[in-house]
């Protein structure tokens, strides 16, 4: 079996790229609105634990550490 040579800073690297898609950007939408995570949950057809989960991977990708910061950042790229 062949072992990667990535680290994990060039696969965040790779992943940001890859952002935003369409699901993200519709996550991110509804979290401008100032809506709850079950609300958001409801409208994206998931669940609340997995709301949490794809913001958690978010702030994750982009090193931040609160919502707060993580709409900043996302307005600055121009994601939403």
């Amino acid at each position: 079996m062949r072992r990667s040579t990535t680290t994990a800073v060039e696969e965040d690297a790779d992943e940001a790229g890859l952002e935003p898609t369409d699901a993200t950007r519709r996550l991110l939408l509804l979290m401008r609105t100032g809506a709850i995570d079950e609300a958001i949950a409801r409208e994206l057809g998931v669940s609340p634990r997995t709301v949490h989960r794809r913001i958690t991977r978010l702030q994750d990708l982009l090193g931040v550490r609160s919502r707060f910061q993580l709409g900043v950042i996302v307005c600055e790229r121009g994601w939403v």
